[in-house]
Order: structure tokens, then sequence, then C-alpha cells
């Protein structure tokens, strides 16, 4: 089953997504499931997991209305308050919909040691306790307290979001590298092969740029911990769903068909239980 691991469904609106400026003029509009399944029976993928954008508990129940309603829509990563004393309560409204699998905070918008406080810990021990995955979605600054919320957790299962947002415009390798390389010594931490296109320069970027990047990801987790994501719609500042998962496609031509696999849904349905 060939698995987009990471894909967002929106209503616009200018209040909900400040930061969808006018040079993302292009995602000034709604992305619904039947747009997206265009865009996946087009790419020959089986289904996607649905990723949340605003950070609102409606967020999470819409998706899973989404869900509930699209069998192609495999699973949904939604937003609870970690830092809340309730956050146990939260979670259970969730945890009785077989396609709930996990949380995701916008840690890149917080401070770099956001996800050592104590509240913020509190509700990744809670997630553990209800089998739930984490999406870890940072930039390279704050890869040391990744590293170190890792370590912590080492049961919790975790993935990477985007690579980290590597400076593949800029060229920029380390110490990027190196945190990557740290980070996936931990086993339960998996790495989403995603969000390539929008790091890079929108309008002229080429495959080869990514390369030394696939080449540091590929190498540091292996193929059986990496799931390929489109970040569709986010993507289309810089590609359509189509050429966005034609660049991993292309990477991994000469790899042996059980890595290719892996990587194309294998991974995302070990890792989501989907």
């Amino acid at each position: 089953m060939k698995i987009d691991s990471h894909q967002h469904f929106w209503h616009y609106s200018r209040e909900t997504f400040p930061w969808i400026d006018e040079s993302r003029a292009v995602l000034k509009r709604d992305f619904l499931p039947e747009h997206l399944k265009k865009e996946l029976a087009n790419a020959s993928f089986d289904g996607a997991v649905a990723v949340q954008a605003p950070q609102t508990l409606q967020e999470t129940r819409w998706l899973l209305e989404l869900a509930a309603k699209s069998s192609f829509v495999k699973g949904v990563v939604g937003w609870v308050d970690l830092r809340a004393k309730d956050v146990r309560e939260q979670l259970k409204e969730f945890t009785g919909d077989p396609k709930f699998k996990g949380v995701r905070h916008i840690v890149q918008d917080e401070p770099v040691d956001f996800m050592l406080g104590k509240e913020f810990q509190e509700g990744i021990t809670a997630l553990g306790e209800s089998g739930l995955t984490y999406d870890i979605l940072v930039f390279p600054k704050q890869l040391p307290a990744a590293i170190e919320l890792v370590k912590k957790f080492p049961k919790q299962p975790f993935v990477l979001d985007h690579l980290a947002k590597p400076e593949i415009k800029a060229g920029r390798v380390i110490p990027w590298r190196d945190q990557i390389k740290e980070l996936a010594k931990n086993p339960n931490v998996f790495c989403k092969v995603s969000g390539l296109v929008t790091e890079a320069d929108w309008k002229n970027w080429s495959p080869s740029q990514m390369k030394p990047y696939l080449d540091i990801v590929f190498e540091a987790f292996g193929a059986q911990r990496l799931m390929i994501g489109s970040d569709w719609p986010v993507c289309m500042t810089a590609g359509d769903y189509g050429t966005v998962m034609r660049i991993v496609k292309g990477y991994m031509a000469d790899l042996p068909k059980k890595s290719q696999e892996a990587v194309l849904g294998g991974t995302a349905v070990k890792f989501y239980k989907l």
C-alpha cells in the first residue's frame, strides 16, 4: 500500500491562516478530500495521513469527520494541548476513533527549549499511555532539544517532519547533518521525507539540490524508518503534487525494491498502524 504520510486539509480564511501571504497566494483556497483524491490517483497512491494545521481541538474533530467519510484518509495526526492539566481528558475524546493516530504541536513557532518543559513532557507521557505517536515539527536550531526529548522517552514513537527543515536554499548542511545523525541513533525516531521544495528556492530548485540532504537521512535512518510525504497543499508554493513526489521516487530509483516499498508506504503503515 502506497501512503502519503503528510498532507493537510483546510477551509481557507485569512484569520485562520495568517502565514499564507501573497508569496503563497496559491494556497488561498479550500483544500479538501475531493481535491486530494485526484492527486493520489494520478500519483498511484492508495491513501494518506492528514496532519493538523490550526492548533485547536475543533481542527482535530474536523479532520476525523473528514477521515470518516473518506476511505483513502487512512489516519489523522491531530492536536491537543499537551501542556494542559486535562490533557488526558482531551485525548479521551479522540482515542476511541480508530483513525486517530497521533498528535503534533507546531514547535517551530515556539522557543528552542519548548519541548523540554515539564508540562509538555507530561503530555508526551500521556500520549504514550494512549499508544499514540508524536510528530516533531522543528527548525534545525531546535534539533538539540528534540534529541534530548526522544532520549527521555525511548518507548515513545516519534517521527520528524520535513527533515527538520534544513536550509536547502542556502545550501547549508552543517550542523544539521550531525544533529540528524545523533537523532537517528534513537530507534524510536522515524523521519518523513517531505517538505523539501518549500525549503529550497521556490522558483529555481532542482532535484540535484535535494540529493545531499536525502543522502544524509537515508544513511542515518535507513529506508525502514523513512516515509514519503507530499506536504500538500503547502508544497504547491514550489511544485505540484506529482512533481514533489517524483523527487523522492527518482532518488530511490536504484535502491532495492524492499527499500522503495518501505519509504513509499510500508514505514507509514507500520508507524501509524494504518
